[in-house]
């Protein structure tokens, strides 16, 4: 049976599939996998319809129909930002078909979301060998997924790419992150002790490391006894492809012959005088150098520009600014200076889809907003009290520097479909059975019990906010599933086309 995908329907029209009557079943999206049914005998709709077995792979594969013309040979590229609560998880889908095609988990979140998809998505129809994980910075939010992740071992990855700042089995703070350098004619603070390769990673959390209870470190040690798991590589500005004047991710530079790249923008590895690579300290503040130092990528496909911009904050925007510009200093807001660092950083972080900064933290700046100028911003965050993220102050920065009269915020946190949490008639049912139970006690009413405590308990989350996006180049959506509960109501997403001026907006 052949394979085809979903196309994009002309002018905004959705794409469905069809029950023996053409009435419709399912709402699909642009570039969903359709196994085609080539016995003409099945096809009982006639010329202009194929026949598409829905779940195969499922318990229940069931008949389906499409119109030919809403078909393609063609997928487009595909990027999953995860509902992973509180934190990042992304995964990126190349459009080559069968063995050419690259998975690369970007992030993972705390908890098990990311583990679940992946599970869900690939273990049916092509297994778990995956080009590459990221670990744009050693947050808990965006590592601690891949624990689960790493410990099973039918999951593989040819490389674990990571900043090269990993968090040692030590007390304290910047501590964690090995021994601060000075720099002897600047006075500058460096980190030169960087995990490179895949020995640093074995000497700084191999099996004769006492590791403790330190969280990074076990998550490491994890990586290292799956024997799916090739290599560590370090993912900087001097550690990846050199070409055209940027820093590409190895095998997706320019000249790998494909029609996308993956551009490394951050973090910036400067060279000591002893010609090593080293990370400066941009901040006083641990947390905001760890973060400021996360993997900051640009993925090009064509005419299609897609930031990741991991957990920059004020000093490493400022920072990595006035380095891709020339600058000595950030200058003042307002003057001609600059207008013109601005309009020269667009060159370098300018995209039609920006993965927001740190969740939706207020603590960026517009000047970094502004060189980025997005026609969509999507933010990863959760709804743990304390973030407050998005904040709402943000979200008013991200439409006065996003791109055009409606730049579009998606939020997976607020796509994200929940019900109310309490279940009056289950709560009441259980308070009867407590105090049954106080009196005459009994083996199967302590079952039921236990057993409608588990009910409610269970998560409040109908639909996960999931954030699709998907592009081939020269076309995008955003999209995401709404809660209507209806197979024919699924989905919801915004188009994008370039215009006669090569600007990406809203069809």
């Amino acid at each position: 049976m052949a394979h085809r995908f979903v196309d994009l329907g002309e002018k905004g029209a959705k794409v469905y599939l069809y029950g023996d009557n053409q009435k419709k079943v399912r709402q699909v999206l642009w570039g969903d996998w359709l196994k085609i049914d080539e016995d003409p005998a099945n096809n009982q709709l006639g010329a202009g319809w194929l026949p598409v077995i829905w779940a195969p792979k499922g318990p229940n594969p069931i008949r389906l129909y499409i119109k030919e013309d809403q078909t393609t040979l063609q997928r487009p590229l595909e990027i999953i930002f995860l509902d992973v609560g509180q934190g990042d998880g992304a995964v990126l889908i190349t459009p080559e078909r069968g063995e050419d095609e690259r998975i690369m988990v970007i992030d993972a979140g705390e908890g098990r979301n990311m583990c679940n998809f992946l599970n869900s998505r690939f273990k049916s129809y092509r297994g778990f060998e995956f080009d590459s994980a990221i670990i744009t910075h050693p947050d808990k939010d965006h590592y601690l997924g891949f624990e689960p992740i790493f410990s099973d071992h039918d999951i593989g990855f040819d490389t674990i790419y990571h900043s090269g700042l990993v968090e040692r089995p030590v007390s304290g703070k910047f501590e964690k992150l090995g021994t601060l350098t000075k720099d002897p004619t600047t006075g500058v603070q460096y980190f030169e002790d960087l995990a490179v390769d895949t020995a640093d990673i074995d000497r700084l959390f191999g099996a004769s490391v006492n590791i403790g209870k330190f969280v990074f470190p076990r998550v490491m040690r994890k990586a290292l006894e799956n024997p799916k798991i090739s290599a560590f590589k370090m993912l900087s500005t001097f550690h990846g492809t050199a070409e055209d004047d940027g820093t590409y991710m190895p095998g997706f530079a320019p000249s790998d012959g494909k029609p996308y790249a993956i551009e490394i923008l951050g973090p910036v590895a400067e060279i000591s005088p002893d010609n090593r690579p080293r990370l400066k300290k941009i901040s006083s503040n641990y947390g905001k150098t760890k973060n400021g130092h996360s993997v900051i990528l640009r993925l090009h496909y064509r005419n299609v520009k897609i930031l990741f911009g991991g957990d920059l904050n004020i000093p490493a925007e400022k920072y990595l600014l006035t380095h891709y510009t020339g600058l000595n200093r950030f200058p003042l807001k307002g003057s001609a200076a600059y207008t013109a660092m601005v309009t020269q950083a667009n060159s370098w972080f300018g995209a039609d889809v920006f993965k927001v900064c740190h969740h939706g933290s207020e603590k960026v700046t517009d000047a970094f907003m502004a060189a980025v100028n997005p026609a969509a911003f999507v933010i990863s965050s959760g709804d743990q009290e304390g973030h407050v993220h998005p904040r709402p102050d943000l979200l008013g920065r991200l439409g006065r520097f996003g791109r055009g009269e409606s730049p579009v915020l998606l939020s997976t946190e607020l796509q994200r479909s929940t019900r109310e949490r309490e279940d009056r008639k289950l709560v009441n049912s259980l308070l009867r059975d407590i105090d049954t139970l106080a009196t005459q006690p009994t083996d199967a009413l302590r079952l039921s019990t236990k057993e409608k405590i588990r009910e409610l308990a269970k998560t409040n989350v109908d639909v996960y906010g999931a954030i699709y996006v998907k592009t081939d180049g020269k076309r995008l959506i955003t999209a995401f599933k709404i809660e209507s509960g209806s197979d024919i109501k699924k989905w919801f997403y915004f188009e994008y086309a370039f215009d006669s001026n090569g600007i990406l907006s809203l069809t």
